[in-house]
């Protein structure tokens, strides 16, 4: 599955205001005394993940930006300090996640893609990074806590659509959703890793109105695909929501996690 390169647009300053500080600062922290670092970062977009970290670590930094969509790749800009560099890799992860994560790797990195995963992919992505003893800073994970105001009385069951189509095959098989990060978390600590992790929520007011308009729309055409509503329930929805979209009476929370799983010895 990949993301078009204007909603990625959209979506990055709402992004770079959810990052947890504390994850963040765990991130920094494990690197805080190395000169150079090699960062792999899967399914990479524009780049985003590497604008907002680069300038939180003083190390000399080479990354990898791996990512499907070669017209993403293309459209990420040169990095803003001399002492970052990167290179692109094309690759599918559903089949290429080993090859992504071939060579000297210092850290791993991904953000606003567990949710889309099966449950047998991350297992296969904790495997291969715990066998390598390596960390992994991964962001915007969708959990499915969410909060609309004002209220309507169908929210509960377009949320419950959204969620269930959120579960569908988005590229590696049946994804897990908002469940994602607690597996995830739970994985890693299982194998001995130290994990931080906390809330990293997308925030809307009343002045953001492109982003609602697009959340929205795309839910109920989430919803409308999973076939579990009427149309005509999921059209009154939307109308409602457009109109206090449009009004500016409407905000949004969506809830997303962000985790740094990092083996104990390392830290």
């Amino acid at each position: 599955m990949s993301f078009s390169a204007d909603w990625l647009a959209l979506r990055e300053p709402y992004d770079k205001a959810a990052r947890n500080p504390a994850v963040l600062d765990a991130v920094r922290a494990s690197s805080s005394d190395k000169g150079a670092l090699r960062i792999v970062d899967l399914a990479c977009g524009t780049g985003s993940t590497l604008r907002v970290l680069a300038p939180k670590i003083p190390a000399t930094q080479s990354w990898r930006l791996v990512d499907n969509n070669l017209s993403l790749l293309a459209r990420i800009p040169a990095p803003a300090s001399s002492r970052v560099s990167f290179t692109t890799t094309p690759l599918d992860l559903q089949y290429d996640l080993e090859a992504a994560l071939d060579g000297p790797v210092d850290l791993v990195t991904t953000s606003a893609l567990l949710d889309l995963v099966s449950q047998d992919w991350l297992e296969r992505l904790v495997t291969e990074i715990a066998a390598r003893a390596i960390p992994l800073y991964a962001a915007l994970t969708y959990d499915g806590r969410v909060t609309i105001s004002p209220s309507h009385r169908r929210d509960a069951a377009i949320l419950n659509a959204v969620n269930a189509h959120q579960c569908g095959d988005k590229g590696f098989g049946p994804a897990l959703g908002p469940r994602a990060a607690d597996i995830a978390v739970r994985h890693f600590e299982s194998l001995g890793y130290s994990v931080v992790h906390g809330p990293a929520d997308w925030l809307f007011e009343a002045s953001d109105r492109e982003i609602q308009t697009e959340i929205f729309s795309g839910w109920a055409s989430a919803a409308r695909e999973t076939g579990n509503l009427p149309l005509a329930d999921i059209v009154d929805w939307l109308t409602f929501r457009r109109d206090e979209v449009a009004a500016g009476r409407s905000s949004l929370r969506v809830g997303h996690t962000d985790f740094f799983a990092a083996p104990i010895a390392t830290r």
